[in-house]
């Protein structure tokens, strides 16, 4: 019902910003909370940030609070995540992810998300 590909992502140095997008699609699309999770290597899937159905909540990991921001636009289907002040422990490949449902998921796990994109890399170089 819902799918999601990702862009953007790359390498950049320590300090330094970029931009992923998910872009979706599908019927339900309004209906799914988003969210982003990050899987470094030899590691288990981390939650990154979430977003409520709306638009008009956030959620962030205390690693990443106030360094990355997630956002939406309806009117391309589109979630992205700034990230800023990066560090090289921010290296991973990061997933974007939808629920059908109304509170956010806030977990690193792939048995809470109804989907999941293919993922794009992220590099920190330091």
């Amino acid at each position: 019902q819902v799918q999601l590909v990702e862009s953007g992502g790359g390498l950049v140095q320590a300090g330094g910003s970029l931009s992923v997008a998910c872009a979706a699609s599908g019927r339900t699309f309004s209906s799914n909370v988003m969210g982003w999770v990050r899987q470094g290597r030899g590691k288990e899937g981390e939650f990154v940030a979430a977003m409520n159905r709306s638009g008009g909540d956030t959620y962030y990991a205390d690693s990443v609070k106030g360094r990355f921001t997630i956002s939406r636009d309806n009117a391309k289907n589109t979630v992205y995540l700034q990230l800023n002040s990066l560090k090289p422990e921010d290296t991973a490949v990061y997933t974007c992810a939808a629920r059908s449902a109304a509170r956010m998921v806030v977990s690193g796990r792939a048995t809470e998300y109804d989907y999941w994109g293919q993922g794009t890399q992220v590099t920190v170089s330091s």
